[in-house]
């Protein structure tokens, strides 16, 4: 991968978001030519953004591609982002993949003509020239098990990452579990009674594989003990000792 020790940002774009999910996504629905079908291990995606759908020979939508009257039926594939670890609201993003079905080798080919990816702060429509381009996160696969290790294993260090946060934010905080990881950053979901936010610890600099998180890590740890205990915390702390 490109040296990215200039310029880099502190999260993913669009592009490089929605194929991500893509890359870590395990199910999709699919819609076309009036068939729906929910699809379950069943997509990959080629280096250059076509992607490939895995169907039984007697899938619906295999057979509407093959009969369809213009040879090439339009479709819209959607996929959620769900977050690995149990929270309030899991699903971190939507992507809906708009173009035309092909058929090549017995599987189903999407070109994408509109990519549109929906995350918490609103919609946006990615560049497909962008899309196509764009590589998913290096750490995107194994952003599930990173996050539910940390989550099970770790609850000490992730209340420990709690110190980096603006005091403020944790105000009513009944509960803070990671949300997510990517190579430029850890989130953190801080739950409320009736509500929650999200705040983002970036990193001092991207992470291209799991060694180099680990020391991404390290280093917000260290950040973190450095740092003063927030008072919300203390407070509960102190009312669940009491």
């Amino acid at each position: 991968m490109a040296d990215d020790t200039h310029g880099w940002t502190a999260a993913p774009g669009a592009a490089q978001r929605a194929r991500s999910v893509l890359a870590a996504a395990w199910s999709c629905a699919v819609n076309a030519e009036g068939t729906r079908e929910e699809l379950v291990g069943a997509h990959s995606v080629t280096d250059d953004g076509e992607l490939l759908l895995h169907v039984p020979e007697d899938s619906a939508l295999l057979a509407a591609a093959i009969c369809a009257p213009r040879g090439e039926p339009s479709a819209v594939l959607e996929f959620a982002d769900v977050a690995p670890v149990p929270l309030r609201d899991r699903i971190r993003a939507r992507l809906w993949l708009a173009g035309w079905f092909a058929v090549r080798d017995g599987h189903l080919v999407l070109r994408p003509t509109r990519v549109v990816l929906r995350q918490p702060a609103g919609a946006v429509v990615v560049d497909v020239d962008e899309f196509t381009a764009a590589a998913p996160d290096p750490l995107a696969t194994a952003e599930a098990r990173l996050l539910s290790h940390l989550a099970d294993c770790h609850a000490d260090a992730v209340e420990r990452l709690t110190r980096l946060v603006d005091h403020g934010s944790l105000h009513g905080a009944v509960r803070v579990q990671p949300l997510a990881v990517d190579r430029h950053g850890l989130t953190l979901r801080i739950e409320r009674v009736r509500s929650g936010g999200d705040v983002r610890l970036p990193f001092h600099a991207p992470a291209d594989d799991v060694s180099q998180l680990t020391e991404r890590m390290h280093v917000l740890l260290a950040q973190a003990s450095a740092a003063s205990c927030p008072r919300p915390l203390q407070r509960q702390r102190a009312d669940g000792e009491a």
